[in-house]
């Protein structure tokens, strides 16, 4: 029996919904298309366009339980990411915000934020093999910072400006960010 072209894609469409459908099969799926989403460098805000935070009171608490407080990081580069493990987008772009980290962690503050219990993020960051750390808020995000889906990260400067705002996956190892928070701790 021979298959015809549109049998063969009809067949074709089938297996891959049937692959999204299944829970185990679905997310990896989701991961290896948002990294194909992720190859691209974030946009940096314009210097007039960008808006300037201001350094609330708002409380993290890292994964061995140090307290940090916002208000505390004025003039200093700080990366904020809001995440979860089982965010198929926050995932694709873990690798290149690990690669950033590893280059930048004496310069540059980073806040990797979930609202996940401990154990569940420290589980998956001990997986992965990635050495940033990983807050837990304490209390409510600055309104600066609308969150309405994750990953959402920003880039804020020693000033308070939010240098790069960015709604879902990106690649946080690419020469434009990188030259971006070079410029940002001369200044």
């Amino acid at each position: 029996m021979k298959i015809s072209k549109s049998q063969r894609n009809n067949i074709l469409f089938l297996v891959v919904i049937a692959l999204l459908i299944i829970p185990q099969t679905r997310k990896p799926i989701q991961v290896f298309l948002n990294k194909g989403l992720a190859l691209f460098g974030p946009s940096i805000e314009s210097e007039n366009n960008r808006t300037t935070i201001a350094f609330e009171d708002w409380q993290l608490q890292d994964l061995e339980g140090k307290v940090v407080n916002f208000k505390d990081l004025e003039n200093k580069v700080i990366f904020l990411n809001f995440w979860a493990t089982w965010c198929p987008p926050c995932i694709a772009e873990m690798a290149s915000i690990h690669e950033l980290y590893n280059d930048y962690k004496d310069e540059v503050v980073f806040l990797l934020v979930s609202s996940e219990k401990k154990q569940i993020v420290q589980k998956f960051m001990e997986k992965k093999g990635y050495k940033f750390n990983s807050y837990s808020p304490l209390s409510s995000y600055p309104q600066d910072f609308n969150i309405s889906s994750i990953p959402r990260t920003f880039l804020i400067s020693k000033k308070g400006e939010i240098v790069i705002d960015k709604s879902g996956a990106a690649n946080w190892n690419s020469n434009k960010v990188r030259d971006k928070i070079k410029e940002l701790l001369a200044q």
